[in-house]
């Protein structure tokens, strides 16, 4: 699944591009991906057509183009996605070859005066068809559907203080607490366990057994951990993920812990090991980062 990092180079990506356009005509291709619309498949084309884009936004792993505001509206709506396990959002010049699993077709014009004054079809790609988009009412600003979702790690508004506070107050591992989309969102299983390597903590350190500087550190190392891939394109185990230039994510060489099972740890030699977690897994150093200590019976 694309992770944070992955989803940030699509939403600049598109940011590049599609800005200022408008959006001609939409076909979609089958269903499914625009199932959470409650309009429909006929709905969410009429519910697009004609509308200009002003921005593209991200909170987490979603994304979304804010739409002009309408006559009567006082907030636009937005083009709402996720790319669930598989998805892309593509541009190409109009008459490309169809991908073979294309779902939606956006057909984008450009602003009158724009430096790239010509056409560009937007295309939502999805294999796996985990991912969706849907036209969200009013959400220009942020969806109503992604409210509950926290700030991420790597956007300037997030809150080190509350983080700090409401994860010392929790008695869930720690690396529970980085999945925790209501506490922190778009972190993932493989930049979780490479911030808590760096950080040498064990991954089922409680919350509440964590000092203020000792968490402030890990979310140092998160942010580390995450603004290389980005610098890189991401994170790519999955040959299906690629962003809008059709480029794959290379950080996945540069793993110190995800995937290393049985690779000597670069810090100490000592094997990396691999459990299961939460129908994943976790990779960790069992010398670098021990296991915490039994809570004593009561």
């Amino acid at each position: 699944m694309p992770e944070l990092p992955e989803v940030e180079v699509v939403r600049a990506g598109l940011e590049r591009h599609v800005v200022g356009s408008t959006i001609a005509a939409v076909e979609v291709l089958h269903p499914r991906p625009v199932r959470r619309d409650h309009r429909g498949s006929t709905g969410f084309v009429a519910a697009l057509v004609g509308q200009r884009i002003t921005a593209v936004r991200r909170r987490g792993k979603y994304f979304w183009l804010a739409l002009a505001p309408q006559s009567g509206q006082e907030s636009g709506d937005a083009l709402l996605g996720h790319l669930g396990m598989s998805g892309q959002m593509l541009l190409h010049e109009p008459g490309a070859p169809d991908e073979r699993h294309l779902r939606v077709r956006f057909l984008l014009t450009p602003a009158e005066g724009a430096p790239e004054a010509r056409p560009l079809e937007m295309r939502f790609v999805d294999q796996r068809m985990f991912g969706g988009l849907v036209v969200s009412e009013g959400g220009a600003g942020l969806p109503t559907e992604i409210v509950h979702i926290a700030r991420d790690p790597i956007d300037p508004d997030f809150d080190d203080e509350e983080f700090v506070r409401r994860a010392r107050r929790r008695t869930s591992a720690v690396k529970r607490l980085l999945l925790d989309q209501g506490l922190i969102s778009g972190v993932g299983n493989i930049y979780a366990d490479e911030a808590l390597w760096r950080a040498r903590l064990h991954g089922e350190r409680p919350g509440d057994r964590l000092t203020g500087p000792v968490l402030r550190e890990l979310l140092g190392h998160v942010r580390a951990v995450m603004g290389e891939a980005l610098a890189q394109g991401g994170t790519s185990f999955d040959a299906l993920y690629v962003n809008v230039n059709g480029e794959s994510g290379y950080f996945d060489r540069s793993l110190d812990a995800y995937g290393q099972e049985g690779q000597p740890c670069r810090r100490c030699g000592t094997p990396i090991r691999r459990v299961a977690f939460m129908n994943r897994s976790s990779f960790f150093c069992p010398t670098c980062q021990r296991p915490p200590r039994a809570r004593p019976r009561r």
